[in-house]
């Protein structure tokens, strides 16, 4: 009977902790969440520092070249850090990068328990920081809340192992899939809510990319506008001959705004001279009539950029779609039908010759936003080291 009480009593004790470690834990990935979009090419990370049952730090990686989350929840703790617990969303570093590693300060400190969501996918930490944690005689726990910990990091993940960029396409389009009239008046199909939402996305995104045929039909800015100051993404232009014109919105660039366009190596090298005279970086990518878009891609890497929201025509979003390098799709679907055999649809490609050849989008979800909804997905096809599937609960 005492045996019994006994197991009983340490189960008890084991849930406990178990349920702490995740409210902890719940919170540093709320801090993380917040500096969505504000990091380039490193991760988002959040950390909180817990000793006697009380919180006494916590810190999120505001920014690349900043101290990381650890450092700022370890400096608020300040002699409550030793003997504590910390709780981080992701591996603390143990390598010198543009900050000292984050495994150190923590043997420092002298925390005695550390509790990882999970590994950092860095082939240059990839559980090193755990490694040398342990070495020191802390205790580690690895894994608690490690779904929400990578689902925060798809960015970063894909990026660390690739070297090119994720791309989320968003699209905006009635019920019966066009994103424009025949005569190519698309304002607004989606409602301003869903537009506001947009904006917030390309917050998050370091580049937005788009196909000459939206340039010359929009002249769109590509401008994140938020009531809260935000960062400007780069804008990119697909654009195999070079035709952006002069006065496009995309071609005002300064110190703020920069702006990439991807042509091919039969562009003209006269009208790539002026387009470099405005502040414009050309890329060419394949000798081809049509940008090479798997190189683009690794073009872009090159450049550290790791996220880009496509926002572009059926004929590029199709492209990339076929091509596999769209990671997330979102489409916003407004209550209207518009019809037209010329009115453009929101993906065109060459299509599937058996239904069971067609790529589906996984992990689907549906909101609704006012009278507009959202259906947002993974394609399969795409790459899937980042696939929200695979991971483990």
């Amino acid at each position: 009977m005492l045996v019994i009480l006994i197991t009983i009593v340490e189960m008890g004790v084991h849930t406990l902790d178990v349920i702490n470690d995740q409210h902890y834990m719940r919170l540093a990935l709320q801090l993380a969440e917040a500096a969505n979009g504000q990091t380039d090419i490193n991760p988002i990370v959040g950390c909180v520092v817990v000793k006697n049952g009380s919180i006494v730090g916590t810190g999120a990686h505001l920014r690349r070249g900043g101290p990381h989350a650890e450092v700022h929840a370890l400096n608020m703790a300040g002699q409550d850090a030793e003997g504590s617990t910390v709780y981080v969303t992701l591996e603390p570093c143990s390598h010198h990068g543009k900050t000292p590693p984050c495994a150190d300060r923590l043997i420092e400190e002298k925390v005695i328990r550390v509790v990882v969501a999970t590994i950092d996918p860095n082939p240059e930490v990839a559980g090193a920081g755990v490694a040398k944690l342990r070495e020191h005689g802390i205790e580690v726990v690895v894994g608690v809340m490690e779904r929400e910990a990578r689902a925060l990091n798809l960015i970063f993940e894909k990026y660390m192992l690739t070297r090119i960029p994720y791309v989320t396409m968003k699209t905006a389009c009635s019920l019966d899939g066009k994103i424009a009239s025949r005569s190519g008046d698309s304002k607004w199909i989606s409602n301003d809510a869903s537009r506001q939402l947009v904006h917030a996305m390309r917050h998050q995104h370091q580049a937005i990319m788009v196909g000459i045929e939206t340039v010359l039909a929009d002249n769109p800015s590509l401008s994140t506008r938020l009531s809260v100051p935000s960062h400007q993404p780069i804008r990119i232009i697909v654009d195999s001959q070079l035709r952006t014109p002069n006065k496009a919105a995309v071609l005002t660039t300064d110190e703020v705004n920069r702006t990439i366009i991807l042509t091919t190596e039969l562009a003209s090298a006269q009208r790539q001279l002026e387009l470099l005279a405005k502040g414009v970086q050309i890329i060419r990518c394949g000798a081809g009539p049509h940008v090479d878009l798997q190189l683009a891609m690794q073009e872009l890497g090159k450049l550290e950029i790791s996220s880009v929201l496509l926002e572009g025509g059926g004929r590029l979003n199709g492209a990339m779609l076929e091509a596999g390098l769209i990671d997330h799709l979102i489409l916003f679907y407004a209550p209207l039908f518009i019809g037209g055999r010329d009115a453009p649809g929101a993906l065109t490609f060459n299509g599937i010759a058996s239904i069971s050849e067609a790529i589906q989008l996984e992990e689907m979800k549906l909101q609704q936003i006012d009278n507009n909804f959202c259906v947002s997905g993974y394609p399969s096809n795409r790459w899937k080291g980042a696939n929200p599937c695979s991971l483990e609960s």
